[in-house]
């Protein structure tokens, strides 16, 4: 095999990195574990954990191939180099091949591949700081390059789903903006294209951008079915550093109430009656449960979604909530959650369902009124 070689398809690297997915899974998720024909771990960002699992024997393709891998939390899956894509936090795909091809020692000056070691490495956890820190400045060059959302397609889309302008206004700017040309590829054997993408910041309490989540559109139009996102698997995917953090809407400290839920559509949705309270979107049910609460907050509410997942996750953020002296209420959808609600059952009704579920003093301070 000569040195760079570019005509590699990303099947063939794929199965290449096949071959190796354990020493793969070592060196880029030393947080994880082997149990049996799995290697586990919290997600593709290397968070302890078990959610995320990748097979290590299995066929040769299909999903029950070796290599591939789900995240049962977040509902992503792909391959080899689809874990190396967000583990790095690479948007062009000749980045992802590069350092495939680093990897299996095809990138060196010796043609032969270089031997990888099973064994952790000694300074695997200099390593995942580093990659950490890389994946997240990737996030906030996607952010910085992304442009303002007003008149763009992704102002369109969360219209389109019934997003009002009291719920957008002053979150634009501050959370969320339109990338015309974003790397995607709508299934994992799909070539990589550009889309057009919604790119949404995760921040943290300091207001530090840690990530980002990109939502890609159709720019055909927008089809009921998938309510305006792209075709494909996965249309919405997060890189960077997501647990304990969210995408914000209002401040972050120095607040005594705040909603907190999952979906970024589901926080507008609520954010369309009660635009004065911060809002916190996690992004998963996962990631609700672990989400980070300001010192001197005294009550959260918790945007449920009704599935069995935002059970869960409602349960963890409860009672980490009351533990630390925060009354804590849950805010319950009359569908499956609230931007289903905004759409199908219209604003009006939305305001009167959540009504009943404010504490008193707050629907008289913050519900708008109509």
């Amino acid at each position: 095999m000569p040195k760079h070689d570019f005509s590699m398809t990303a099947a063939e690297l794929a199965q290449m990195l096949a071959r190796q997915a354990e020493a793969v899974c070592r060196h880029y998720l030393p947080a994880g574990r082997r149990e049996g024909r799995y290697w586990l771990v919290g997600d593709v960002h290397n968070t302890p954990g078990r959610s995320l699992f990748v097979r290590l024997s299995g066929g040769g393709t299909g999903k029950g191939a070796v290599g591939r891998w789900q995240d049962a939390a977040e509902g992503t899956h792909g391959d080899l180099l689809d874990l190396i894509r967000e583990r790095c936090g690479l948007t062009e795909f000749r980045d992802v091949a590069e350092e495939a091809r680093r990897f299996l020692g095809l990138a060196g000056s010796d043609s032969t591949p270089a031997a990888v070691s099973t064994d952790p490495a000694p300074d695997a956890t200099d390593d995942t700081e580093a990659m950490a820190a890389q994946v997240q400045r990737s996030a906030r060059r996607l952010f910085a390059k992304a442009q303002s959302l007003p008149g763009t397609l992704g102002d369109a889309y969360l219209r389109r789903r019934g997003i009002t302008s009291a719920a957008l206004s002053n979150t634009g700017s501050n959370a969320l903006r339109f990338h015309p040309r974003c790397f995607y590829h709508a299934t994992p054997d799909a070539v990589r294209e550009a889309w057009p993408a919604l790119i949404a910041a995760v921040t943290d309490l300091d207001g530090m951008i840690t990530g980002v989540q990109r939502t890609w559109l159709d720019p055909d139009g927008f089809d009921p079915i998938r309510l305006g996102k792209a075709p494909g698997e996965t249309p919405r995917r997060a890189l960077g550093h997501l647990l304990g953090h969210a995408v914000r809407f209002g401040r972050a400290t120095g607040i005594e109430v705040l909603a907190a839920g999952e979906g970024i559509e589901t926080m507008l949705s609520l954010r369309c009656v009660l635009p004065a309270i911060p809002m916190a979107a996690s992004l998963s049910a996962g990631h609700l449960a672990a989400l980070l609460l300001p010192a001197g907050l005294r009550r959260l509410y918790i945007a449920r979604d009704a599935d069995a997942a935002g059970d869960r996750a409602v349960a963890g953020l409860a009672e980490r909530a009351i533990a630390a002296g925060i009354e804590a209420l849950v805010l319950s959808p009359s569908l499956s959650d609230f931007n289903d609600d905004l759409r199908e059952l219209g604003l009006a009704e939305l305001r009167a369902h959540l009504r009943v579920q404010l504490a008193p003093e707050d629907a008289v301070r913050f519900m708008t009124s109509g």
